[in-house]
């Protein structure tokens, strides 16, 4: 007998059937042994004509054997429970409410090991023995647990989907060719699986070919700052030794010099890693996209991938459309140069004081802007699917619009030798205010493409767009595809929420920001408008009332361009669709007049410092009494 605390397997006195401590234990002419009532309970679910076999081994019987309890094995059992040597099964074996259990258990039910898809049951360690053990499972294809075995039999026929419906994009079994899918395209569910991982893994591939040009990216941007730092290092140290000869009337100046360079280190140094940090979230994006592939191009079972594949999102246009490109830094020595020749001239300049020189920092910019699209093909290159997110989760864009070309510090020296060269005739102890161009971070520069000259040029940057119900007005019907909007004159009782518009407000957001450059076209009955507004927009004001939303109104008569309460009268023929195209990097807002040629309404030079949304706005109009509707038309 094992000594005390040293605990003896359960699962040796378990029985395979129940899967608990043996009871009444009986053992079967194989030598197996099963509780008394659990072999009798199987063996009376079986056809009584039929040969009785033993469910662990599978040896038949004829006649059923006589079932007479094993006392030995019992008092075993007995004794241990007694002494506390018999472990109980760890909890971990048991399925818990996320983990997937045995189809053959009764009562608690264990763990799931592995999933068949030729008998579409899922087994625990223990019932899955036979697949192991008997020639008459080998040729079984055994796959990880899976909870939606069951999804992968035909409803109408219950037998395994081995076929793939390319017409109906669904797999199928293969008598539903010859009635529900007659005349369909179909193929062999493996090889659709095998000509979708291809596309899968060229995906992959572009992924990963992105990572790597960004990260290569980021280090250039670091090696960028570290010079930035350099530059301005060594200005400060030169400027300040040469002020401090200056004694009491440079000390106060001496100080300005420092405190304005450090400051300029600060912006350049803090928009330069601002670049990096958005670069590096959008990595981590991709890696994330990258891992959710890769966790599809493993899954074994062919219709839970077929399943799953179209569910996943399309690899969105990148946000940093080319390299980044780091031009030479030069650094902080002519400050230094400035000054020391400053010193020589003081006699005559420090009669008066000084005018406070202005070291005026620019943006820096890390791309420049692209050209807008002339085409609405050209606008539907940038086209972006936006889906409903009642819970608010916006998707973070990765905008390194926000950032412009770089000189360095040698403005100040150029403003310090304006103030040496004039020195002598400056009036009394007055120094000329000096503007001190700004200071310019590497330019890292994206060659802009072409602006579309045609309807399809413009179609290559359209962007999918819906509506978020969370900010209908409660005037507003909103259609089941989420990409119209009806007025109506009775209010509707929609729930409360922050971002719902209200009041004579009759506008909806769209559920996602748009991308950096792209394109959409809205069909229009009544009157109303088309905008482009921030999120944070007054839930209370009317588009372009404020100096936050761009809108087109529009009725079966004019046009009117309003913004920050400014109303512009456009004198352009009327249809019945807009297109809108926007490019943030460029800052550029155009409206178009779409027939079956494009005509621009109106054009915005601006610059957008958050991320935008569409807007629609529907009202009532005499001229459409049933209702005025906006709808987003998908690109054709």
């Amino acid at each position: 007998m094992a000594e005390r605390g040293n605990k003896i397997d359960s699962g040796k006195y378990s029985c395979s059937i129940c899967l608990d401590l043996l009871k009444d234990p009986v053992t079967i002419p194989c030598g197996h042994s099963y509780c008394m009532n659990c072999i009798k309970d199987h063996w009376d679910g079986e056809d009584p004509t039929e040969i009785h076999s033993c469910p662990q081994c599978r040896k038949e019987f004829k006649p059923r054997p006589n079932l007479e309890k094993n006392f030995m094995l019992a008092e075993l059992v007995e004794d241990l429970k007694k002494t506390g040597l018999l472990a109980a099964p760890a909890d971990h074996c048991y399925a818990g409410p996320e983990d997937v259990a045995c189809d053959v258990c009764t009562g608690r039910k264990m763990k799931a090991a592995k999933s068949c898809l030729v008998c579409f049951i899922t087994y625990c360690e223990n019932h899955l023995q036979p697949h192991y053990q008997l020639s008459a499972f080998k040729k079984h294809k055994l796959v990880n647990p899976s909870k939606n075995l069951q999804q992968s039999i035909c409803s109408r026929h219950d037998e395994a989907m081995k076929i793939f419906c390319r017409t109906d994009q669904q797999c199928i079994f293969f008598l539903c060719t010859m009635d529900e899918h007659k005349g369909h395209e179909t193929v062999p569910a493996a090889a659709e699986r095998a000509e979708k991982q291809k596309k899968l893994q060229e995906s992959r591939q572009q992924i990963h070919q992105r990572i790597q040009d960004q990260e290569k990216d980021v280090k250039l941007l670091q090696q960028e700052v570290e010079a930035i730092n350099v530059s301005a290092d060594k200005a400060v140290e030169d400027s300040e030794k040469i002020f401090t000869e200056l004694i009491r009337l440079l000390q106060k100046r001496s100080s300005d010099v420092k405190q304005q360079i450090r400051s300029q280190q600060e912006t350049e140094v803090s928009r330069v890693k601002d670049v990096q940090e958005k670069l590096e979230q959008e990595i981590t994006e991709l890696k994330r996209k990258d891992a959710e592939l890769e966790q599809l191009s493993i899954t074994e079972d062919h219709n839970q991938f077929l399943l799953n594949y179209p569910s996943l999102p399309a690899l969105s246009r990148s946000k940093h459309s080319s390299r980044v490109k780091i031009c030479p830094l030069r650094h902080f020595e002519d400050v230094t140069a400035a000054v020391t020749e400053l010193r020589d001239k003081l006699q005559d300049v420090l009669k008066d004081p000084w005018t406070n020189i202005s070291l005026m920092v620019t943006d820096v910019n890390v791309l420049l802007s692209e050209p807008e699209p002339k085409t609405r093909d050209g606008f539907l290159k940038y086209s972006q699917e936006i889906t409903l997110d009642i819970i608010n989760t916006e998707h973070k864009k990765l905008l390194l619009s926000e950032i412009q070309p770089q000189e360095n510090f040698n403005d100040v020296t150029a403003a310090v030798s304006e103030v040496r060269d004039k020195t002598q005739d400056l009036p009394g102890d007055t120094w000329r205010k000096n503007s001190l161009r700004s200071i310019k971070v590497g330019d890292l520069e994206s060659k802009p493409e072409p602006e579309p000259k045609t309807r399809d040029g413009f179609l290559k940057f359209s962007q999918i767009i819906t509506l978020d119900p969370n900010t209908l007005n409660r005037f507003l019907l909103l259609s089941e595809g989420k990409r119209k909007v009806t007025f109506v004159n009775h209010e509707q009782s929609y729930p409360d929420h922050p971002d719902r518009f209200d009041g004579l407000c009759y506008q909806v957001l769209s559920t996602e920001s748009l991308t950096e450059c792209c394109y959409w076209e809205v069909e229009w009955r009544g009157g109303g408008a088309v905008a482009v507004s921030y999120k944070n927009i007054s839930r209370t004001e009317r588009l372009g009332s404020n100096d936050q939303s761009w809108s087109l109104y529009y009725d079966r008569n004019s046009y009117t361009f309003h913004h920050n309460n400014i109303k512009t009268p456009l004198a352009r023929p009327v249809s019945s669709r807009i297109g809108v195209y926007l490019d943030q990097t460029a800052g550029i807002l155009s409206f178009y007049s779409v027939s079956k040629t494009m005509t621009l309404l109106h054009r915005v030079q601006t610059r957008f410092t958050q991320p935008p949304y569409a807007v629609i706005r529907v009202y009532f109009s005499f001229s459409c009494p049933d209702g005025s509707s906006a709808e987003f038309i998908k690109p054709e």
